[in-house]
């Protein structure tokens, strides 16, 4: 398997998702119906995923997307790869109009992340790695419309050189902070930390973690393998771990449950 030309597929992809992301972003108005999971849906998520699904079924390997009929574990468990996709992840943010949402692109091999794209199209900042070169990047783009060799130019290794602090940097969710999330960041205040805490929607999240800008991100609230499974593969290629609390394991894809169980967000 290619994985270079895979991520450049992927970053095509997620490009032109976020400009058509854009668009609906900065009209007047649109409509946001009620999904029966009782999550918000926007034409944004609608035309996003059609773009993503048209680059991604070209690959010849199976698609889980938030955003699609999810297809039976009778015939999901005999799937080597598959693509994870969350084509809008941050629809509260998108509709809160905070800038705070991202496209989500991974490629998932036995169970494990191994490539992933998070873009984030207001900022235009796209970052994309490889698990398995232990490779990271960060690019911070002209336009939607930038090609791979612009990409490339502009690319940026993340790297996790944080200073020596005393400070705790735990990242928080905007729109899912909970009582279990409060009471992990009072566990580590009295174990002597002085606490910052960072709040930001999606899966900016990882990215935080991935480039330094922050210590910890614990998830207690649900969630979902696409709302993960790209932000796993940045902080993986980084050597930042995502462990699930029922298994003390990496949380793991592709699962029957395509819910995930809480997770701790940290560098090994």
């Amino acid at each position: 398997m290619n994985y270079d030309l895979l991520t450049t597929v992927v970053i095509k992809a997620a490009l032109e998702a976020g400009n058509e992301i854009l668009k609906v972003y900065d009209s007047e108005n649109f409509e946001v119906q009620i999904k029966s999971d009782n999550t918000p849906l926007t034409i944004a998520d609608e035309k996003a995923n059609a773009i993503i699904n048209s680059y991604l079924v070209q690959t010849d390997i199976p698609i889980i997307s938030e955003e699609n009929k999810q297809t039976s574990y009778s015939i999901r468990q005999y799937w080597d790869s598959c693509w994870i996709v969350d084509p809008l992840d941050g629809t509260k943010e998108f509709i809160n109009r905070n800038g705070e949402f991202t496209v989500n692109i991974a490629l998932v091999e036995k169970g494990q992340p191994i490539i992933g794209v998070i873009y984030a199209p207001v900022t235009k900042t796209l970052y994309y790695a490889d698990v398995k070169v232990k490779k990271a990047l960060k690019a911070v783009l002209n336009s939607h419309d930038s090609t791979i060799e612009e990409v490339i130019e502009k690319s940026v290794s993340l790297k996790l050189n944080r200073l020596e602090s005393d400070i705790i940097r735990v990242v928080g969710s905007r729109s899912h902070m909970n009582n279990e999330t409060l009471n992990f960041i009072e566990e580590i205040r009295v174990g002597g930390n002085e606490i910052e805490v960072v709040s930001i929607g999606s899966s900016l999240k990882f990215c935080l973690i991935a480039e330094g800008s922050a210590d910890v991100y614990p998830r207690f609230a649900p969630t979902m393998e696409w709302d993960t499974a790209a932000g796993q593969v940045i902080c993986n290629a980084v050597g930042v771990e995502v462990i699930s609390q029922k298994t003390n394991l990496p949380l793991r894809y592709n699962k029957e449950n395509l819910l995930n169980p809480s997770f701790i967000c940290k560098k090994k």
